[in-house]
């Protein structure tokens, strides 16, 4: 598992002058509602599909310690996902974001993936290895 990335985005959420909150989509392989056969045929071999929210949740950088935490952490909930997606959220003079801005930001993440609008986000695999989505 890689872990460098991963720390190097916990580094910077905790640099930052205001607090910070990190918030993680989770997401896994689903087949959309409007799949062809030949589509259906591939997701059942192992291929394609679309990223689809499984869970979400925010955490204070200095909560974490290694992606693989965040990986036990998360299959205690029991939901298998494929890829997680990250963000930080700035607080304001000294005052970490409100549960209401964290909700708020976290369903705008949930809607992004869900359009496939993923360029402002921080990707993982379950391994730790950074992902790119063009």
């Amino acid at each position: 598992m890689s872990d460098s990335h991963f720390q190097l985005l916990l580094h910077a959420a905790r640099s930052q002058p205001e607090p910070q909150r990190l918030l993680f989509v989770f997401t896994a392989a689903a087949l959309p509602a409007e799949a062809t056969a030949e589509q259906k045929l591939r997701f059942e071999a192992g291929e394609g599909g679309e990223l689809a929210p499984v869970m979400v949740v925010d955490k204070d950088p200095h909560a974490l310690t290694t992606f693989e935490s965040l990986v036990a952490e998360s299959g205690h909930i029991g939901q298998g996902w494929r890829v997680v997606f990250v963000a930080g959220l700035s607080g304001r003079g000294r005052t970490a974001p409100s549960d209401v801005q964290t909700e708020h930001a976290l369903n705008e993440m949930v809607d992004a993936v869900r359009q496939g609008n993923l360029g402002r986000y921080v990707a993982y695999d379950v391994h730790g290895e950074p992902l790119s989505f063009s």
